[in-house]
C-alpha cells in the first residue's frame, strides 16, 4: 500500500469478481467485470457451473495494481485446494476495510500495517494482519540530472508532502548521503527535521501522485513504487537508488492481507496467505513488476 497510494496501470480481466456497493468517502468508485456501474450484481452465467459451486468461496477486496493482479495469479493454486477466489477492485482506501469489518468480504489486500492501525483507531474497527505479502520500494529517479554525484548547491528535489511518504523520501535521501535528519525521527520525519543539508537542497513538496510530473523541472524526484509504475519507470532499471529490503520503511510498509479479528487462523485465510507467500507468487511478482513490487520473504 498505498498508503494513499495506487493508481491503476493495467486493465484486469477478473473472471470471478463480485459486485461492490457504490463508494463513499473518497468520491471514487469500485470496478469489476461482472457488476454494473450502479453497484448491482449482474446475473451469473451458466459458466458459474457446478464446479464453482463445489468450491468454498474466498472474497477479497483489493486495489487494482498490483494487489488484484497478484490475487489473479493465485486463483488456480487456490482452486486446486478447493477454493474459489473472488476479487473486487476498489478505487479508495475506506470501503475495503468497511466491507471486511461488516463481514461482507473475507479479507482485503491493499494496505500496510500503519494504515490499518490508524484506521482501526479512527473508526473503532477490529481488523488484523493475517499475512505480509509485498512492499513497494521508494526510489530516487532522474529529473534534469541522472546521477547523485552531479548534485549542486541549491538544486531542487521533489518529494511527496504527506507524512508517511515524506518521511520515507527523506530517509532514502539520508541513506544516500544527501542530508542528515534528527536522531530518532524515523518515519515521522519532515523537512523541518533536517539537521545537515550540505548542498542547500530545496525541497518541492507535492501530493504524491504529482511528484513524477515535475521531473523535467527539478534535479531529482522521489517516488513510491505504484507511482513509478504509473509513469512507466522500472525501479530496477530507472531508479538511481531505492529502499533496501531490510530498511525500516520496507519492514514497516509491507502490504498485508487484512481480516476481521479472529478470522486470521481460519482454513480459507490460511490457504490464501500460504499461496500468496509461495514461490510461484514470488516468481510472478519478480517477473511482472521489475522491482516496483518486492515479494516479502519474511
Amino acid at each position: 500500500m498505498k498508503k494513499n497510494f495506487l493508481t491503476k496501470l493495467t486493465s484486469l480481466s477478473l473472471t470471478t469478481i463480485v459486485a461492490a456497493s457504490a463508494l463513499v468517502g473518497c468520491g471514487g468508485s469500485s470496478s469489476d467485470t461482472t457488476g454494473s456501474a450502479d453497484g448491482t450484481a449482474t446475473e451469473t452465467t451458466e459458466a458459474a457451473s457446478s464446479e464453482s459451486q463445489e468450491l468454498e468461496t474466498i472474497t477479497v477486496a483489493a486495489s487494482a495494481t498490483p494487489h488484484a493482479e497478484i490475487l489473479e495469479a493465485a486463483k488456480e493454486a487456490l482452486k486446486a485446494q478447493g477454493y474459489d477466489l473472488q476479487v473486487t477492485v476498489f478505487d479508495d482506501y475506506v470501503q475495503p476495510n468497511e466491507v471486511v469489518e461488516s463481514g461482507q468480504f473475507d479479507a482485503n489486500y491493499f494496505q500496510h500495517i500503519p494504515y490499518l492501525e490508524s484506521y482501526n483507531e479512527e473508526h473503532g474497527t477490529h481488523l488484523v494482519d493475517a499475512g505480509d505479502i509485498h512492499y513497494e520500494p521508494f526510489g530516487i529517479y532522474p529529473g534534469t540530472k541522472s546521477s547523485l554525484d552531479d548534485i549542486e548547491d541549491g538544486d531542487v528535489i521533489a518529494i511527496p508532502n504527506d507524512t508517511t511518504n515524506e518521511a520515507r523520501a527523506l530517509l532514502l535521501l539520508q541513506d544516500n548521503g544527501l542530508l542528515t535528519l534528527k536522531d530518532g525521527v524515523g518515519l515521522e520525519a519532515t523537512v523541518n527535521d533536517i539537521t545537515e543539508n550540505p548542498h542547500n537542497i530545496d525541497f518541492e513538496e507535492l501530493e504524491a501522485a504529482q511528484v513524477a510530473r515535475v521531473a523535467g523541472e527539478v534535479a531529482f524526484v522521489v517516488l513510491n513504487g505504484n507511482y513509478a509504475l504509473e509513469v512507466g519507470y522500472s525501479v530496477a532499471k530507472d531508479s538511481i537508488a531505492y529502499e533496501a529490503s531490510d530498511s525500516v520503511a520496507a519492514e514497516t510498509y509491507v502490504n498485508i492481507i487484512a481480516v476481521y479479528e479472529g478470522n486470521e487462523n481460519s482454513p480459507k485465510i490460511q490457504a490464501l496467505v500460504s499461496v500468496l507467500k509461495s514461490d510461484d507468487i514470488k516468481k510472478f511478482i519478480e517477473d511482472t513488476y521489475d522491482g516496483a513490487v518486492v515479494f516479502y520473504d519474511k
